[in-house]
């Protein structure tokens, strides 16, 4: 493993320093990928703020999320955003009563660029209720949310509607700049001569398509090259990352089948069957995914279709309210929407590292400690992301030369963390990924008698989120 790193180190462009520092503190973590037990109900205060209005999520639900190029393959970004809309409607038939919709979405279809309030319409909210889409890359439907708690804290709405839909099975593919110039001048062209003129202009290589590229558009580094050093840097070997992705798949799938994941809604696909379970959990052994290879640095890279997220289509939707709106209307809410907090730093060298940066801020924000909290619910990118985060955040070092702070912050504890599947098992929908982690965190504490979860993700751009959700009293 020493040669493979130095290797790394010497071919690989702009590997900071730190790299160094946790190059030889490797990381394993099979002792710790058993099942974990329940959290235990502990008595510890509310985050109430005086003169603030406590906001919560009543109920949230998505559609089973799928990989792509499958079920979903034929639809568009709204009918998936719909369905999840529609869900959430037959759930808490709250729909004359919302003030605001917002999406969260990456990759637009150019036809509903607004997809929330197309697929608004489509499942019955009035036509007079405003609905905009926000995109921040991953933490899309973060940002949805935290947009409408920003609406209901001003007092601006009561009842908001927050989401993410993401379809992988079908991307905009452009036509070369040249070609576009070319068809939009002659568009403009009012005579045969000028048409003529721009004709003869053409070249066969203004035919080459312009494909969506899963890359940074400041470094031109895609996100598993941008992890493979990330992995090298801390030390996190490619055995490390196919056993942590055990994890995610044998408790995705637990959790399945004990009936816990129930934010997922079916959805009756026109044309084909209901779907009902999320399709891309699959338990393996350590022997099968040792036999993938490294998808993008060969070869010696540790990435691989196995311990990485997939492409995945599926929209998610929540519904949050004021407390004393919700009460009022006779609701039971699931949890309190509490502190949150974004972060941003360098997308070449530290692109995933968004929970080490986020976490520390938002549980100060809180006044809370890392042993308070009872649910972890963290984006799973890929398993050397999480890994590498832990290291992160378990270093003295790494707080003290980066993050400017005295002391790590600690990494959580796996007997808390993703124990019902992450995003390498249950699917990573870009736009709709954040309201996932948020409901997973509130339908755990609520089932493990928990009282404060800590949802946390990164972003393309080198960002990243962290927010507190509080159980609400039973």
């Amino acid at each position: 493993m020493t040669s493979i790193l130095t290797y790394t180190f010497k071919n690989l462009p702009n590997t900071s320093k730190w790299a160094l520092r946790f190059s030889v503190r490797p990381l394993s973590c099979s002792s710790q990928l058993r099942a974990a037990p329940a959290a235990q109900t502990k008595s510890k205060k509310t985050l109430a703020k005086p003169n603030i209005r406590d906001i919560v999520v009543v109920d949230g639900v998505r559609i089973p999320f799928l990989q792509s190029g499958t079920s979903y393959k034929d639809l568009m970004p709204h009918d998936l955003a719909r369905a999840a809309l529609s869900g959430l409607l037959h759930r808490t038939s709250v729909a004359k009563d919302v003030d605001y919709i917002i999406f969260g979405t990456v990759i637009q279809e150019v036809k509903t660029s607004n997809v929330a309030r197309e697929a608004a319409l489509g499942a019955g909210f009035s036509d007079r209720t405003p609905a905009h889409t926000v995109t921040m890359a991953c933490i899309s439907a973060n940002q949805a949310m935290t947009t409408g708690i920003g609406l209901i804290a001003s007092g601006q709405c009561d009842v908001v509607v927050a989401g993410g839909v993401e379809l992988m099975s079908d991307v905009p593919i452009r036509h070369s700049r040249k070609m576009r110039k070319m068809m939009l001048e002659l568009n403009k062209a009012k005579t045969l001569g000028q048409r003529l003129s721009l004709i003869s202009k053409f070249r066969l290589n203004f035919l080459s398509p312009e494909l969506p590229a899963v890359a940074e558009f400041s470094t031109s580094e895609t996100m598993g090259h941008s992890l493979d050093r990330l992995a090298a840097a801390f030390a996190v070997s490619r055995l490390d990352q196919d056993e942590y992705a055990l994890r995610p798949h044998s408790l995705a799938k637990k959790a399945q089948d004990e009936g816990l994941l129930s934010d997922v809604v079916p959805f009756k696909v026109p044309g084909k069957d209901t779907v009902t379970k999320d399709n891309g959990i699959r338990p393996s052994s350590l022997e099968q995914m040792a036999k993938l290879r490294p998808v993008f640095i060969k070869p010696y890279g540790t990435v691989t279709a196995a311990n990485s997220s997939f492409l995945t289509d599926g929209a998610s939707a929540m519904l949050i309210m004021a407390e004393e709106k919700a009460l009022a209307m006779g609701y039971k809410p699931k949890a309190y929407l509490r502190d949150f907090v974004y972060v941003s730093q360098d997308p070449k060298d530290q692109l995933l590292l968004g929970p080490t940066y986020a976490t520390p801020k938002v549980l100060e924000k809180a006044g809370l400690t890392m042993s308070d909290i009872d649910a972890f619910e963290f984006h799973e990118a890929f398993s050397g992301q999480i890994l590498a985060n832990f290291k992160a955040m378990d270093s003295d070092w790494f707080a003290q030369n980066y993050m400017g702070r005295k002391t790590k912050v600690g990494s959580p504890p796996l007997e808390k963390f993703n124990n019902w599947g992450g995003s390498l098992s249950l699917g990573h929908p870009f736009g709709a990924t954040g309201c996932r982690l948020v409901m997973a965190a509130a339908n755990r504490l609520r089932k493990e008698g928990g009282q404060y979860g800590l949802v946390a993700a990164c972003a393309a751009g080198g960002q990243g989120h962290a927010m507190i959700v509080e159980a609400y009293p039973k």
